[in-house]
């Protein structure tokens, strides 16, 4: 075995020599070994791209024909109003042009024992879940005689979410300035510090950045919600801070995702929004019950994260970056590209594909990629 493991060393992947090692039955001979690395090879050799072949024209027809099959629907959650997830073909739609915001941003939190095992998951997913201070409080109101707003707490939200009434009055205090703060039986009363001109417009205006104001838990996660996948609990969440649930001793770090590329590529880099792309674009796929080859989906992941940054197949992504004036301008707006051009004195040296259809001339793939070349 070490032998042959050595002779196919520069044939063959290392991964597929291990992955042969491990598949070996108990008792075979050193014929049926060779047979068995002569057939691996060959089976290598024929699933490699011919030199010249067009892989980014087979990679947009292997998705795009199977994309047209695809439905327009969006998943909810059951028991959570605010729980839905963007599927099909918006989702493909919105990773693909790579969106700065996309429309349902969610995590799924993996978590260590014992809370991977259902112990204490609720109190964690509290802690976990962004509280404001509306989520505390049972009533909002505007003593207009007074020129104060009345807050009435919701003691058994506070029990559930684990924080001090002092340290909600805090967080006031903190957050917005220029108000006094008194203790109630019931809350709080807040009164802006007296300028001598207050209006019920800006106490209005007060009553809503308090509604607004964060109090604990983690920023842009508005819902969670614990289900038991595969035999252990995770915490599914609508919205998204992988840098701050990343810190959190409870969660198991090498599995925890996000479905925003965008936030990968700012907190675990370049590689892993590229394998994100992949693994994101493939379950909507198989979800709609697709087939399609991964290493297409490679290729488009490739193609937005080559230069490390994530950027989307569009005018301001990619597309709008190729050295070609004619391939930008054949894709959108072809006359602001030609006229920026022609300013710039720009010039094509035709080495692409959609240049050279355009000027009807051979293209460089296939057998039109080799050329001749003669000495004088």
């Amino acid at each position: 075995m070490q032998e042959l493991k050595k002779e196919y060393k520069d044939l063959l992947p290392e991964k597929i020599i291990q992955e042969i090692e491990d598949s070996l039955p108990e008792k075979v001979s050193k014929t049926q070994l060779k047979e068995i690395f002569k057939r691996v090879l060959e089976e290598y050799e024929n699933s490699q791209v011919d030199p010249g072949e067009s892989v980014g024209l087979i990679a947009a027809e292997s998705i795009g024909e199977p994309g047209t099959q695809m439905t327009l629907n969006t998943f909810h959650f059951a028991g959570v109003a605010e729980m839905n997830v963007t599927t099909g073909l918006p989702r493909i739609i919105e990773i693909v042009d790579g969106r700065e915001k996309i429309k349902t941003p969610m995590m799924e939190i993996f978590l260590q024992k014992p809370y991977s095992e259902g112990e204490k998951i609720k109190e964690l997913a509290m802690k976990i879940k962004s509280t404001l201070l509306e989520d505390l409080a049972k009533e909002f109101s505007i003593n207009i005689g007074e020129l104060t707003i009345e807050l009435q707490l919701d003691r058994e939200v506070i029990k559930q979410v684990g924080i001090r009434e002092e340290t909600i009055q805090k967080t006031i205090s903190q957050g917005v300035k220029s108000i006094t703060i008194k203790k109630t039986e019931d809350g709080f009363i807040i009164r802006p510090r007296a300028k001598g001109n207050e209006s019920l417009n800006e106490l209005y205006k007060l009553k809503e950045k308090l509604r607004a104001l964060f109090i604990t838990g983690i920023k842009n996660i508005q819902q969670v919600l614990p289900v038991k996948r595969k035999g252990e609990w995770i915490i599914v969440t609508s919205g998204t801070n992988l840098k701050d649930v990343m810190k959190l001793k409870e969660i198991d770090p090498t599995r925890t995702i996000s479905n925003d590329i965008k936030e990968i590529r700012k907190v675990l880099g370049v590689e892993a929004a590229r394998q994100s792309i992949i693994n994101e674009v493939y379950k909507v796929i198989e979800d709609q019950g697709l087939n399609i080859n991964v290493r297409h989906i490679m290729m488009v992941s490739d193609t937005m994260c080559m230069t490390g940054e994530v950027k989307g197949i569009t005018r301001y992504g990619i597309v709008g970056e190729k050295a070609s004036v004619l391939a930008r301008a054949s894709f959108e707006t072809p006359i602001k590209h030609l006229l920026n051009a022609a300013i710039q004195g720009e010039e094509d040296h035709l080495i692409s594909v959609i240049e050279n259809v355009m000027l009807n001339q051979p293209v460089p793939t296939g057998t039109g990629l080799p050329t001749l070349k003669m000495k004088r």
